[in-house]
């Protein structure tokens, strides 16, 4: 099992996503910077969220103007459960293996009630199989993952197909309805706050040997020994 953060933040997209006061959220991507201007038709101010709303809405009116027009980078999705990432960072996630659990996590933010920013657990992929480009000879890469950013756009496949990894996860795979909170404040050396992992969610995922801090952070990937337990949990939720 590996956790890895994705999602807008405040240093990639300038908010956070909206947390409701009933524990739904909204799922809010990164902006498309592909060449500085990006490549992606959906936009901020095109998509509609779950619950009625363009994106662009959960923006501050301040920053509205700029972003409505602003390209999406919609990785993970969630209709045909696939990620990808061309990082040497995330060149591990190649590892996975059928029946891992790929498991997302993001910054939120109440949106119609008083919520300081925390990390919440937002959905998950049961693997079906992940690996390297090359891996997936004998398969229809660009049918499996059409609907991933990095394999729709001719452009970016090209360009990041040496390197590039990819996930696909199974039917069972979903985005949560409700988030699970799953950090708390602390401070590093230098007495900066900082967002690690909270006793709670220790308990199930472990302490990554004391590296507990998962701002942003390369995946956390979860001991052999407490995986079966972990995954009960995330079944669990909502």
């Amino acid at each position: 099992m590996v956790l890895l953060r994705v999602g807008i933040d405040s240093g990639s997209g300038g908010i956070q996503g909206p947390l409701f006061k009933d524990g739904r959220f909204e799922y809010v991507p990164i902006p498309d910077m592909t060449d500085g201007k990006g490549i992606d038709e959906r936009t901020y101010g095109s998509i509609d969220g779950r619950f009625g709303r363009k994106l662009i809405e959960y923006f501050p009116e301040s920053k509205q103007d700029k972003m409505k027009n602003c390209p999406i980078h919609f990785d993970p999705e969630f209709d045909s459960f696939t990620y990808g990432d061309p990082t040497r960072t995330k060149s591990g996630l190649s590892k996975l293996q059928p029946g891992d659990f790929l498991v997302f996590y993001c910054g939120l933010q109440g949106y119609d009630f008083d919520s300081e920013p925390a990390l919440y657990l937002m959905g998950y992929f049961e693997v079906e199989f992940a690996g390297k480009v090359d891996d997936f000879k004998g398969k229809n890469t660009e049918r499996l993952f059409a609907k991933n950013f990095h394999v729709k756009h001719r452009k970016i496949f090209e360009r990041q197909k040496d390197r590039l990894v990819l996930v696909k996860g199974n039917s069972n795979s979903r985005l949560l309805k409700k988030a699970k909170k799953i950090s708390v404040y602390s401070q590093d050396k230098s007495g900066k706050r900082l967002k690690v992992l909270s006793p709670e969610a220790q308990r199930v995922f472990g302490d990554f040997e004391g590296k507990i801090s998962i701002q942003r952070c390369p995946p956390r990937w979860v001991n052999d020994s407490l995986a079966k337990k972990a995954i009960e949990y995330i079944k669990s939720l909502e």
